[in-house]
């Protein structure tokens, strides 16, 4: 018989917390945050609806510490004008836009400028939006490389990557080991970047934000904490 999930929600002080919950053939309830913040709740055959409400009380401050976590380095994004003059980042750099016309279109880092060539109808949102796109992937594709090795005698061997725009989220992952990075991230200094490359795949070794976890983290990255902080006070 296949497992059947429902979709419930509790309320407790100001936040409602949505999960999923299926029963199965164990002792104990179980509880899982996923850094999607989604929350997946497996309970006993046998457990009655007070009891889980009851359980589900217990456990609702850790779970809502848990997603606060997952959200505790979210993207800033103020709105850009995209026009000469703005300031833009660059792997923990400020840039000054240049725009000018050109027949061709083309966007560089010129003498501590952002420069970009375009054509007269061309994008500069969309100019600089590929630009930073591939330089993520660059560099990203990069940085992985260089950091994977330190995760091996955990059997974790080149995952995939993927770029993908999220607006709350500098990076995620996939239980079947995928890393999904924000191209934003590119604008974060390069210990930032590494921060989150590296609490990815200490995701995909520890699900949640449990001790093991963040041991894990702090021996492959001692100063972590200080990349973090970087983060989150960057406005992209």
């Amino acid at each position: 018989m296949s497992e059947i999930t429902t979709i419930e929600s509790l309320v407790f002080g100001s936040r409602e917390i949505n999960y999923e919950l299926s029963y199965q053939e164990r002792k104990s309830l179980g509880i899982r945050v996923y850094p999607d913040c989604r929350v997946k709740v497996i309970a006993p055959l046998n457990t009655s609806e007070e009891n889980l409400t009851a359980k589900l009380r217990e456990k609702a401050p850790w779970i809502i510490k848990q997603q606060l976590e997952f959200l505790s380095y979210h993207p800033l994004t103020p709105p850009r004008k995209y026009i000469n003059g703005e300031t833009h980042l660059y792997l923990g750099r400020q840039y000054k836009l240049r725009i000018e016309q050109a027949p061709t279109n083309e966007v560089k880092l010129f003498r501590g400028r952002l420069l970009v060539n375009k054509k007269a109808k061309s994008s500069t949102k969309n100019l600089l939006s590929g630009w930073y796109r591939e330089k993520a992937m660059e560099h990203f594709e990069e940085s992985l490389k260089k950091i994977v090795p330190l995760f091996s005698r955990h059997n974790i061997h080149q995952p995939e990557l993927q770029i993908r725009q999220m607006p709350t989220r500098w990076g995620s992952c996939t239980p079947k080991g995928k890393v999904i990075l924000n191209p934003e991230l590119i604008k974060a200094p390069k210990g930032s970047i590494e921060y989150v490359i590296i609490h990815e795949l200490c995701h995909l070794i520890h699900h949640n934000h449990t001790r093991a976890f963040y041991t894990l983290q702090e021996t492959i990255m001692p100063d972590w904490k200080k990349w973090k902080e970087r983060l989150e006070h960057l406005l992209v």
